[in-house]
């Protein structure tokens, strides 16, 4: 499915006169015709990628116009599938700075950032977002929590994607997590232990002799 409103909403005249001068407007013109506005719906493979992610960067604007940028990790999956196009996080006790969770109270435009470093694959969505306190709605946020995770939730977050768009994977580096290191030479280190063993086996044997 091809994804339009993710340009539609982020190319303003200004930045469509630098892709003129530039000799790139052609090529997205050819690419967004018809779109209108309607919201790009998330497809199986944007789920999917989005269920795989644990951690993500989210982006919001205060007050003074200044762009936000917050880091939110968990285990995999902790970013949610809600319904439609709606995702949404249990957001969990930090340091309490409240940005945020203050700049939504403003201005509800939030943009996320999702990396997948092994496969070099990035997705990029935008939408309006809204966080519910755990006083006021404990069902909502508790549902958002990833069973036997020991953080504590204050609130969750709800985020109605609008747009969305995949990156080419120039100039990232694949970066690996412990647990991906370990499942990728698991292989290597039971080949290891059983060479070991037969060399034991090998030098008890010539002990013996």
């Amino acid at each position: 499915m091809m994804a339009q409103n993710y340009r539609h909403t982020l190319f303003s005249d200004a930045v469509k006169a630098l892709q003129e001068r530039h000799g790139s407007r052609a090529s997205y013109v050819k690419l967004d015709a018809g779109a209108d506005g309607t919201p790009d719906r998330l497809t199986a493979k944007e789920l999917g990628f989005i269920a795989l992610r644990d951690s993500f960067y989210i982006a919001s604007v205060t007050a003074d116009g200044w762009p936000y940028m917050q880091h939110r990790g968990g285990p995999a999956g902790f970013l949610r599938h809600i319904e439609g196009n709606r995702i949404g996080f249990a957001d969990y006790r930090g340091n309490r700075q409240y940005i945020s969770t203050a700049n939504l109270a403003g201005n509800d435009r939030v943009s996320l950032f999702l990396m997948d470093y092994p496969n070099k694959d990035r997705l990029k969505l935008v939408g309006h977002a809204h966080s519910v306190e755990l006083a006021d709605d404990p069902a909502a946020v508790t549902s958002l929590m990833p069973e036997g995770y020991r953080a504590i939730p204050e609130r969750a977050f709800f985020i109605d994607v609008i747009g969305w768009e995949w990156n080419c994977s120039q100039h990232i580096t694949p970066r690996f997590t412990e647990a991906e290191i370990s499942a990728a030479i698991k292989p290597m280190a039971a080949e290891l232990a059983r060479l070991r063993a037969e060399v034991a086996a090998l030098q008890a044997q010539l002990s013996g002799e």
